[in-house]
């Protein structure tokens, strides 16, 4: 005769209620455990769910971005979108990682020629740093003329690569100032 906690034992383990159940692929009751019946979705504790767009390439599937207390707690696909229905690669999915990870760099941090240390900038700084260099290579390399007179009106002293966290529109802005600056070499690295 068979104990009752050696019965009750046997009975709770999972592959004895797959196959005496009925949930004989143990997809469902099969596979709950008292621990696992109690967890619950980090979705259903949102405050607030905001659609977006994933920013890791130009592809554009949906997002949905799940917030609770004003800080992102998870990221998945958009059942709505019509571009990846609920779908995302791997790095779509580690998305989450861009806006809550401890080792993300969210200041300007400067390490001046020949420097060993990094030094914080304010933005309004580092910006005037990048302008006023961005201005002094294009008047440095401008050509009017290429080597049979012919206009082109160009700087080869520059050149752009986008990466492939940056969205459409970002893309299209940066082609539209890059190209109004003269210069050429312009690519993204989504589409390379």
């Amino acid at each position: 005769m068979i104990r009752v906690g050696v019965k009750q034992w046997i009975e709770g383990w999972p592959v004895y209620r797959q196959l005496t159940g009925s949930d004989p692929l143990g997809r469902g009751k099969a596979a709950e455990s008292a621990r696992s019946r109690a967890l619950t979705p980090r979705t259903t504790q949102a405050d607030e769910v905001v659609r977006s767009i994933c920013p890791y390439c130009a592809v554009g599937c949906g997002q949905k971005v799940y917030v609770k207390d004003g800080k992102v707690t998870q990221i998945e696909g958009d059942p709505d979108s019509p571009i990846s229905r609920g779908r995302l690669c791997p790095k779509g999915s580690a998305s989450k990682q861009l806006v809550t990870s401890p080792g993300r760099v969210t200041e300007v941090l400067y390490r001046r020629p020949y420097g060993t240390d990094w030094e914080r900038l304010s933005l309004d700084e580092a910006m005037e740093m990048i302008a006023d260099r961005v201005l002094d290579t294009r008047r440095a390399t401008w050509q009017d003329t290429d080597e049979q007179g012919r206009r082109v009106n160009r700087t080869l002293g520059f050149a752009s690569l986008g990466g492939a966290t940056l969205d459409n529109e970002e893309n299209y802005l940066m082609k539209k100032l890059y190209t109004a600056l003269g210069a050429l070499q312009i690519e993204n690295q989504a589409r390379i």
